[in-house]
């Protein structure tokens, strides 16, 4: 249970800086916000409260999920490296490529805003599968 709240910290945290300093201006002006009007309080206050919520339950299914992959034929001779990889590319591959390709096709997002929002779900589930392959 330690290494999923050290995920939902680190995850709070790679959120903050993806969609703040590196790509906070580019994300907002994408989703057509405008950055010069700060939302009250107690809508950044809810945004924060269901990123935890969203953070948890994601690290929480993973931890059960990197566990799955222990019973998948030939896992125990990989290295923690690989299993890592496996984890965060089959997940993201199988689960967010789709949910984000289909923003573009359906939603009409762009590309840039597929990349920013791909990239960001592919390193929360590194770092996660990071934290919880090597802390269990």
């Amino acid at each position: 249970m330690v290494a999923v709240l050290v995920a939902v910290v680190a995850n709070f945290i790679l959120g903050f800086l993806w969609y703040t300093p590196l790509f906070g201006n580019a994300w907002a002006k994408e989703m057509g916000f405008d950055m010069s009007v700060k939302p009250p309080g107690s809508v950044m206050a809810r945004g924060m409260i269901f990123m935890v919520i969203g953070n948890f339950l994601l690290a929480y299914v993973f931890a059960h999920n990197n566990a799955a992959w222990n019973y998948v034929p030939g896992m125990d001779a990989m290295s923690p490296a690989m299993k890592v990889f496996n984890s965060t590319f089959f997940t993201w591959l199988g689960f967010f490529l789709p949910g984000d390709l289909s923003a573009v096709a359906w939603e009409k997002k762009s590309w840039k805003l597929f990349g920013i929002n791909t990239g960001y779900h592919f390193m929360m589930l590194l770092i996660a599968s990071i934290i919880l392959v090597y802390m269990t």
